[in-house]
């Protein structure tokens, strides 16, 4: 067999769907096998575990080399985040989880591959992609969410003092009462302890919710929804050119309405004639 033959049988192995879906179905079944060896497992099952766990990564690293078979261009695939992020995952895991030293380093890697679930399904990409590159708007909103914290808890602290000072005493336990009352545990408590004594303090919670859990939550939902849109944009830009570059290698040429007008232009020009 020639190697533009194995070029293409690796690259149709590649893109084949059930490939795929076998590939997720093995990564559902290492995650599956890293939590039942948190259990305690009859003796039998030890060597069928041990077993399944070589197995998972064999087909990981025969995956991993077909993937990098099947580019043309080998030099681009290790251009691909994703793909250093998979191979780095493949090697580390072959590390034998039964080595008393490295028993615990293989054991976290273990876990981690279940990541892979990630550069396997594009849309789990695009999530990961949006949150990580709205990160540097969030900080900005985080900061400001942070301003507020220090100055409710400031307050916080000074007013509520002597009411509690388990939940009130210093700066530092008023954030981290204040965070609980964001996320709703238990508030009314702390609030209603606090209007024994200040009546009016109802507002002092209510005005900190609306600031931290509506605003800013909305801010950091809205920030994300945004990215994601243009990363959407781009995805289906970036398949729509790829469409078009392999209908142009096959000797298709696209049919736009200028192209039509060119044709019928040159139709009349000779009729004229």
């Amino acid at each position: 067999m020639q190697a533009s033959e194995l070029q293409n049988r690796f690259e149709q192995i590649r893109a084949n769907k059930w490939f795929e879906a076998f590939v997720v179905s093995v990564i559902v079944i290492s995650a599956l096998l890293v939590g039942a060896k948190t259990y305690e497992l009859p003796a039998g099952f030890g060597s069928v575990t041990l077993l399944l766990d070589w197995f998972i990564s064999a087909f990981f690293l025969t995956e991993i080399t077909i993937r990098f078979l099947a580019e043309r261009q080998k030099r681009y695939f290790f251009k691909s985040f994703w793909n250093w992020f998979d191979t780095l995952i493949v090697v580390i895991s072959l590390i034998p989880a039964d080595d008393a030293e490295l028993a615990v380093i293989a054991r976290l890697v273990r876990v981690f591959r279940v990541l892979r679930m990630i550069s396997i399904i594009p849309e789990l990409r695009i999530l990961l992609v949006s949150l990580v590159k709205a990160l540097p708007q969030l900080g900005y909103v985080m900061l400001l969410m942070f301003i507020i914290f220090y100055i409710y808890a400031a307050v916080g602290s000074t007013l509520f003092e002597e009411i509690n000072p388990k939940l009130w005493g210093d700066i530092t336990i008023s954030l981290l009462t204040l965070f609980r009352v964001m996320t709703f545990e238990d508030w009314t408590d702390v609030m209603y302890e606090t209007m024994e004594v200040y009546p009016l303090s109802w507002a002092y919670y209510l005005t900190f919710i609306f600031f931290t859990a509506f605003a800013f939550l909305n801010m950091v939902i809205g920030i994300v929804v945004n990215v994601m849109e243009r990363e959407n944009e781009k995805a289906r830009a970036e398949k729509l050119a790829l469409l078009k570059a392999e209908k142009a290698a096959e000797g298709f040429e696209e049919v736009t309405l200028d192209t039509i007008m060119k044709e019928l232009k040159t139709i009349k020009a000779k009729l004229d004639k």
